[in-house]
């Protein structure tokens, strides 16, 4: 267990984030918490600001209570703010928007209405700020990730294998493609830190094939390195049958079947990660709370698969899988940008 002690280094990493959003003296900005998010992070935000000459206020919201008949972990979704509208107004308002939920606003209800106002929104992953400090701005990770969203948006087909049996075909015509270096400073947009991520989310029936997760995968969900195989089969976007012998395809299968939905097999989106500070050995270094797994999402070559929502598919769910996958080779219209598990040198 990591001390919850504010550190002076800690407040200087959050000055640089906050640096590279063109946060400037005198701005305002609102920093979004619920009851049970990670106080330290609240505070070292505000410290920061208040370091910087800004004029940070902060909205804090109830952490609601889980309807859902499993736990909720890692979904990018938070429904903290609950649609309701004066908190809305508030982040309208601030123009720079710290987010310090549990879950993040990333596929919020709340978050387009919140964007087209011209608010920028850094969300501060539920990490310990041991792992944030690690991973503060890198402009040459900018300069890739964009490179590599502009190559994934002129991309018709992704095909990605593996040693393992990975055997995975995606259409990626119409797909929507976002790039994360970490930092935002530009009005209406939105990031998260750490960063170092590009990612596609498809359009309705364009994935076809099998993915296998070999031992040492991660299961993001359940904050789990795998331990034995675990065989999907997709058919048009929905993962239609799930094997495996061992936990990790068992616990899968039940998490996935709880929900109810058959929207929770669907997939999400498809990328890699490309942090090279990014550390896959990371999450065997922390405790469970310390941890909220995002750095594992970018450790370079990895292959991001995702299943849940989609709403660029017009498909909605709580049930959320994130599922870094090492040693596969993904290839954009032929071009080999991973090969077994190495992120290759095309992005500049």
């Amino acid at each position: 267990m990591l001390a919850d002690r504010i550190e002076a280094k800690w407040i200087d990493a959050f000055c640089e984030i906050f640096e590279r959003c063109a946060v400037k003296a005198g701005d305002t900005a609102a920093i979004l918490s619920e009851t049970q998010s990670r106080a330290l992070n609240v505070h070292l935000a505000e410290l920061a600001l208040l370091r910087m000459g800004a004029r940070p206020f902060h909205v804090v919201v109830p952490t609601p209570r889980n309807r859902h008949i499993v736990p909720v972990r890692s979904t990018g979704a938070s429904e903290a703010i609950q649609r309701l509208t004066p908190v809305v107004s508030a982040l309208q308002q601030a123009g720079f928007v710290v987010d310090c939920t549990i879950e993040g606003l990333m596929h919020a209800v709340e978050t387009p209405e919140i964007l087209k106002s011209g608010a920028r929104i850094l969300v501060i992953s539920n990490e310990h700020p041991e792992a944030l400090e690690r991973m503060v701005p890198d402009p040459a990770l900018e300069k890739r990730v964009r490179a590599a969203a502009k190559m994934l948006r002129g991309t018709k087909r992704m095909r990605v294998t593996s040693k393992a049996g990975t055997a995975l075909d995606v259409d990626m015509l119409g797909a929507s493609t976002v790039g994360v270096w970490g930092w935002t400073d530009k009005p209406g947009t939105l990031a998260h830190w750490p960063g170092g991520i590009v990612v596609s989310f498809p359009k309705s029936g364009t994935i076809n094939g099998t993915l296998v997760m070999a031992p040492g995968d991660i299961n993001l969900t359940f904050k789990r390195y795998l331990t034995s195989p675990v065989k999907m089969t997709l058919k048009d976007d929905y993962v239609v049958e799930l094997e495996g012998e061992g936990t990790d395809a068992a616990m899968m299968r039940s998490y996935l079947a709880a929900w109810g939905d058959r929207e929770a097999y669907a997939v999400s989106h498809v990328g890699f990660g490309m942090n090279p500070g990014a550390r896959y050995e990371a999450l065997s270094m922390y405790d469970q709370r310390d941890t909220n797994g995002t750095e594992l999402r970018a450790v370079s070559g990895n292959f991001l698969f995702s299943t849940g929502a989609n709403e660029f598919a017009g498909r909605y769910t709580a049930g959320h899988f994130d599922l870094p996958m090492m040693g596969t080779t993904i290839e954009l219209d032929g071009v080999a940008v991973v090969r077994e598990g190495v992120l290759q040198d095309v992005f500049g």
